[in-house]
């Protein structure tokens, strides 16, 4: 048995494969949380069908004595739940790959080691079982106590009956004695431990976006469901009491985006939760914000595209549709958080450039990170200030008044004796409709000019290696923490990774970042490299050595060395 895990030391990727309805989200949180607990860092990822019985689903957890962040090709366990996982995950499956499975494939290039998960199931009661004892065979054989997963199981099924919690408990058990049994045969897995881990907190992105916004002061969301997006709105619906957050399930997306603007219009603190098909119906409203210079924070979870497209997998293929969103011209920020601890940062700063700047902001994720999950310190989520930028009208007061920074100030209604009228026309400096050409070309110059100022604000992109590098990576969003694995796996003094967080406006060193390298590869999650045409309009530079990935799926460590060096070594 030792063979099987021989490449194994200080880092292992267990997946754990069957369908929709086998509760493979339930193993996830279980071991996930268990393992935190116990001392070691984990990172989980999850890729899914869309369906709610039933198709193929999978789940990785990275285990390791050192923090992990990104998606690893390679399968050290493969816990099969079912039929078709392999021919599913067969790419990623390599001859010292654990196999355990309830019946072992003829496939001669696999070694299996057979668990009767079903049989063993319906003996406690209910064939749902097969996940729970998956759970602790696992759990054993990463020398976790059953105790741990007693008061996991007690704490998760807390609703449910004794009886049901304690059946739980007998799958554990079970689970727990044939990990023992294999642990004893031979599988053993060597990979330290950290007390300190266990102060931690495990965090998805999903939780990030939505604690970001709750420390931004965000007390209005509304949403229509429509995944990845959906999750964020369920999480501040959750916790509305307990944060003073009013939460509405709209009718459809209009609905939405237009009470959000409300909301601000108020003097809320409003955001929306979508993914690229609910916000393209959402174009009109954010061309609403735009010319009312009402603030709006925008969250997309991007997947792909077009139509329907694949509603549960991952893409970053709506930069553009974000960046020309709504008609006419009038600023708008993007930002694109690269891992968890950024979408949490970059979701509270959102609140505070959309008051500051009475514009559209959007925050960009994708399935891959809204649904990962990762440990980290506490304390490296960073909390900015609150900051509120309205004011106490007089009755003087004028809305829409010129200023030397196109920043007019913004009155609440109710708060002081002014009036403060907004139009969705042209609108003079009262908020009355105009048709003056005068006031209309000072108007839009007014508008546009709070572009000068919000340069001020550019969050910087984040240079990793050395700094006096030949070669130059460059990735947007959720792509950060798998190139920056990446690179130092490769292990190259003259290469370094140039990652934005902020894709719009771009930051204006980004010229001088690609000038100094000889070669710049760009790494996107589309088919067109958007964030490299928006690079080309913005600085005239053309990268044309990029890799592309469009099938669903996101970048893996391995593929990400492997295409870098491939394109490093044609130089």
């Amino acid at each position: 048995m030792k063979e099987y895990l021989s490449n194994i030391h200080e880092d292992i990727s267990i997946v754990f494969a069957g369908q929709a309805g086998q509760g493979i989200q339930t193993i996830e949180d279980m071991l996930s949380r268990v393992l935190k607990n116990s001392g070691y860092n984990v990172f989980a990822t999850k890729e899914y069908m869309s369906r709610v019985r039933g198709g193929l689903i999978s789940t990785e957890i990275r285990v390791s004595s050192k923090p992990v962040r990104s998606f690893f090709d390679r399968i050290d366990i493969l816990v099969s739940l079912g039929q078709g996982n392999l021919g599913h995950l067969e790419k990623r499956i390599t001859d010292k790959t654990l196999i355990i499975t309830e019946k072992a494939s003829e496939d001669k290039r696999f070694r299996f080691v057979e668990i009767p998960f079903t049989n063993l199931a319906v003996k406690l009661g209910n064939k749902i079982f097969s996940n729970i004892i998956a759970t602790g065979v696992i759990a054993r054989l990463m020398d976790i106590q059953p105790d741990y997963l007693f008061l996991y199981i007690k704490e998760r099924f807390s609703k449910y009956s004794e009886d049901i919690i304690n059946k739980n408990i007998e799958a554990i058990k079970k689970g727990c004695e044939i990990g023992e049994d294999l642990f004893k045969s031979g599988i053993k897995i060597d990979i330290s431990k950290n007390d300190k881990i266990k102060e931690d907190i495990l965090i998805t992105g999903n939780d990030a976006v939505s604690l970001g916004a709750i420390a931004g002061c965000c007390n209005f969301i509304s949403a229509y469901p429509m995944s990845p997006g959906t999750g964020v709105l369920s999480y501040l619906s959750k916790y509305h009491k307990d944060f003073g957050i009013i939460s509405e399930q709209t009718e459809d997306e209009i609905s939405a985006v237009n009470m959000a603007i409300g909301a601000w219009y108020g003097g809320a603190r409003g955001m929306v939760t979508t993914s690229g098909g609910g916000f393209a119906l959402m174009g009109e409203a954010v061309s609403l914000s735009g010319i009312l210079e009402v603030p709006l924070v925008i969250h997309i979870g991007q997947r792909p595209g077009p139509a329907t497209g694949l509603p549960t997998r991952t893409e970053q293929a709506d930069l553009e549709l974000s960046l020309y969103s709504g008609h006419g011209e009038f600023p708008r920020i993007i930002f694109a958080p690269g891992n968890i601890e950024s979408a949490f940062s970059i979701t509270q700063k959102a609140f505070n450039l959309a008051d500051k700047y009475q514009i559209p902001v959007f925050i960009l994720t994708d399935q891959f990170l809204i649904d990962s999950c990762y440990n980290t310190p506490i304390n490296s989520l960073n909390f900015h200030d609150i900051e509120n930028y309205f004011i106490e009208t007089k009755d003087d007061y004028r809305r829409y008044e010129l200023t030397e920074n196109g920043i007019s100030p913004r009155g609440i209604p109710g708060y002081g004796t002014g009036t403060v009228i907004v139009d969705s026309d042209e609108h003079d400096l009262e908020g009355h409709i105009t048709e003056d050409f005068d006031v209309r070309t000072n108007m839009v110059n007014k508008r546009l000019k709070k572009l000068e100022n919000i340069m001020n604000d550019i969050v910087e992109p984040i240079l990793t290696g050395n700094e006096h590098y030949n070669n130059l990576l460059i990735g947007w969003g959720s792509t950060f923490e798998t190139i920056k694995e990446a690179l130092e796996k490769i292990g190259r003094d003259d290469l370094a990774f140039l990652s934005f967080s902020q894709v719009y406006p771009l930051h204006p060193k980004t010229v001088d970042y690609i000038q100094k390298a000889e070669k710049t590869i760009i790494i996107e999650n589309n088919a067109t490299s958007q964030f490299g045409k928006l690079i080309r309009l913005y600085t005239g530079i053309e990268i044309k050595d990029k890799i592309l990935k469009y099938n669903g799926l996101p970048f893996s460590v391995e593929e990400i060395i492997e295409k870098v060096k491939n394109l490093l070594d044609g130089m």
